[in-house]
């Protein structure tokens, strides 16, 4: 199997494994979400829980990369770490975006699928706000010039 390849069905698979967490865990219904944020009346902790369980297995694997003499891909750091007027103003619209809808981007992929209509808005409303934040050239894939190695 070539390392395209192995590296497109582990994506896949790493996809799925995210996609089925969101089904059970019940994220992709977009009145958990609100209820986690309805601190002042039905709050539910269900996503605190879901996050907690996320921030385990991401620490977990951290740690085990660390320690692994295999090189591993990391995720790169932006060159620019200002909080600046753009990024606030991002920052704010998403959580806004996210308290009125209850979907942020992943749980509104895998919700997709029901083809309910709040959700089709909310994706078209993401994916429109996507091209108009990369100015004249949307969806274009940018080659960072690191390489990753796949894993043992």
């Amino acid at each position: 199997m070539g390392a395209i390849v192995k590296g497109l069905v582990t994506a896949l698979g790493c996809g799925l494994l995210f996609g089925v967490g969101l089904c059970i865990s019940g994220m992709t219904d977009p009145a958990n979400i609100i209820a986690f944020l309805d601190v002042s009346g039905k709050w539910s902790p269900n996503l605190a829980g879901v996050m907690l369980g996320a921030i385990a297995v991401h620490a977990t694997w951290l740690r085990w990369t660390a320690r692994s003499s295999t090189q591993i891909a990391t995720p790169s750091v932006p060159a620019n770490k200002r909080i600046d007027g753009a990024l606030l103003g991002g920052a704010a619209l998403f959580g806004v975006g996210w308290g009125i809808s209850g979907y942020c981007p992943g749980p509104a992929l895998v919700a997709l699928g029901s083809g309910a209509p709040g959700v089709l808005v909310f994706v078209a409303a993401m994916a429109a706000g996507m091209v108009l934040s990369e100015g004249k050239s949307p969806w274009t894939i940018r080659d960072s010039g690191k390489r990753s190695t796949s894993l043992p």
